[in-house]
Formats: structure tokens, sequence, C-alpha cells
């Protein structure tokens, strides 16, 4: 019997700025259900590939196919449309809408019809924000501009969600907290694609990994194979 083809199917991507080559042949695939961290240093070429698979970006070659179409070269909104949402590095908010109103922009382009029932999940999963609801998105925490930036995603009903350094910038306390969500969409059946520096944490709540340097793959496996190789751990994640 055959493997299930990938929900998210990356082949031979390469792109860049300019004449500058920042990815160069990448190959990345994520399952229905799976949670994937793609791990790397700054400077490695993680953001440049969300952002193609995106729809942001287009690739200089290669192929992004998603739930078996091709999306490659896509508009951003198409690619939203189809169930593939980015939280973006940096949260990214609107600072001048309230937390209602950002939660339901993330479902202008797709959900739309299930706005009100997945605000509800939002506030379920992120008590803190129904407290916050008419607040001023700019006046919240760090950790509560995440929240929001998670629950904003997570309003368009994802296929695949995919989390760009979600932990920078927060508290210890509230990186457990994070990581307990992450572990939960997971268990949830939604297919994460979790990309970090948080190396340990990550790959205690993801299914597989992969490791970006200088804009190629470097490794891919299982979370134990990776610790497991000392090679790997010094010349990549500095552990």
């Amino acid at each position: 019997m055959s493997a299930a083809p990938a929900l998210l199917d990356v082949r031979g991507l390469h792109a860049g700025y300019g004449a500058v080559e920042v990815l160069r042949g990448i190959d990345l695939q994520v399952g229905e259900g799976e949670a994937v961290a793609l791990l790397g240093s700054n400077g490695a070429g993680k953001s440049t590939l969300n952002n193609v698979m995106s729809g942001l970006y287009a690739p200089w070659a290669g192929q992004v196919g998603f739930d078996g179409a091709d999306i490659t070269g896509a508009h951003y909104r198409d690619v939203v449309k189809a169930g593939l949402i980015q939280v973006p590095e940096g949260r990214r908010i609107f600072p001048n809408l309230t937390v209602m109103e950002n939660l339901e922009l993330g479902a202008f382009t797709r959900a739309r019809e299930r706005r009100a029932a997945n605000i509800d999940k939002a506030f379920e999963l992120f008590p803190r924000l129904r407290e916050r609801s008419r607040q001023l998105a700019g006046t919240l925490s760090g950790g509560e501009q995440q929240m929001l930036a998670i629950g904003r995603g997570l309003m368009a009903q994802p296929r695949l969600l995919i989390l760009d350094e979600p932990s920078l910038g927060l508290s210890p306390l509230l990186v457990e907290e994070l990581f307990t969500l992450i572990r939960r969409l997971r268990d949830g059946g939604l297919a994460v694609l979790l990309v970090e520096q948080n190396v340990g944490q990550s790959l205690e709540v993801v299914d597989r990994a992969y490791v970006m340097e200088n804009g190629a793959i470097r490794f891919a496996g299982l979370p134990s194979q990776l610790l497991g190789t000392d090679a790997l751990r010094r010349a990549y994640l500095g552990m």
C-alpha cells in the first residue's frame, strides 16, 4: 500500500532577491495532520521559504504542491483560499484595530460564513482575547499579540498553519503556553509547519524535523534522530 501524498509538497525550490540566491533546491513535505519543525539559525532562508510557499514571493525554479494542486507562483489570496495560512514572524497584527476586528479580518478570504463560530473557538483557545475583544490590538502585551496573530490565522480554518518564529520575544512562561497550544493543534488534526530557533521545545511537539543552513536542507528525519546526531547538533543547532 503506497503512502498518502503529502498535503504540502515542495520540490527543488530555488528563490532569491536580485542576483542573490537564497533557496538552493529545497525539498520539504508536510503530511495531513502532521507537525513538522523547520529549524535553522537567522539567515538560513527559512522566512524566504515561508514567503514563497505562501505566494508572497515568486520562486526561480521548483514546485510547490498543496493538497494535490500545483500552487507554484500562485497569488497569495489563492494560497489562502486553498487553506495554507502563515502566521508571520513579528505578529503583524493591525495595531489600530480592536482584537475582534483583527480576528474578523482573518476570515475575510476564507471561511467567512463560519466567522462567528471560529471567533468562539479562538476565544476558547485564548480566553484573554475574549476579555480584551474591544481593546486596540496595539495596546496588548507581546504575548497577547502573538495569541491574536495565531487566533487570526485559525479564523481561516487552515488545512496547514505555518508558524514563523512564534516564540520570539516571549517570556519563558508564555513560550511554555505556546508550545502546549501547538501540541493541542496537532492533536486536533491540524497540520503545522513550525519554523523556529527554539530547538529543544520544538522537537518535543513535532513528528518530524528539517534543519536548514545557507538556503539548503541539511537534515530531514525524526526528532530523536536529530538529537542523537552529534555533528548536526554542533554544526547547525549550537547544542
